[in-house]
């Protein structure tokens, strides 16, 4: 009998490059904290687990529809992994200097992501722990 990875690791194995990724997003906006106009930058987790995955973001809805010239036309817009990146609205003004990094939340951020990250480890770290349970019992 075959096993296949999609089966046993379900979504998490997609879930562990998105938090990499992000993790890399959030180190670059506090690495950039002090440069003049840097924009802050985040991934959105959802959209980005939708496309990688494949999944649907909401089923039983019928598809939008274009009902005036007025309307963005959205069979225009790529399917790009890179929309899942977006810039990251700063919760203070502007301090001056164009740049949107607020520190305390970048660090709490990553934080999140880290910890979601090592919890998404431990499970499929269990998952493989139980794969070589049943393999060395069935030998």
């Amino acid at each position: 009998m075959a096993i296949s990875f999609d089966q046993v690791f379900g979504i998490h194995q997609h879930t562990m490059r998105i938090r990499n990724d992000r993790a890399e997003v959030i180190a670059g906006n506090l690495a950039n904290a002090d440069t003049p106009g840097f924009k802050a930058r985040d991934i959105d987790f959802n959209t980005a687990l939708i496309q990688e995955a494949g999944l649907k973001a909401v089923d039983n809805l019928p598809p939008m529809t274009k009902t005036s010239d007025r309307h963005m036309d959205l069979s225009s817009v790529p399917d790009d992994p890179d929309l899942t990146l977006k810039y990251r609205l700063p919760y203070q003004a502007d301090t001056g200097n164009g740049n949107t990094v607020e520190v305390n939340s970048e660090r709490m951020n990553y934080l999140s992501n880290n910890l979601e990250y090592q919890a998404t480890m431990r499970f499929l770290n269990g998952r493989i722990s139980k794969l070589m349970s049943a393999l060395k019992s069935g030998a």
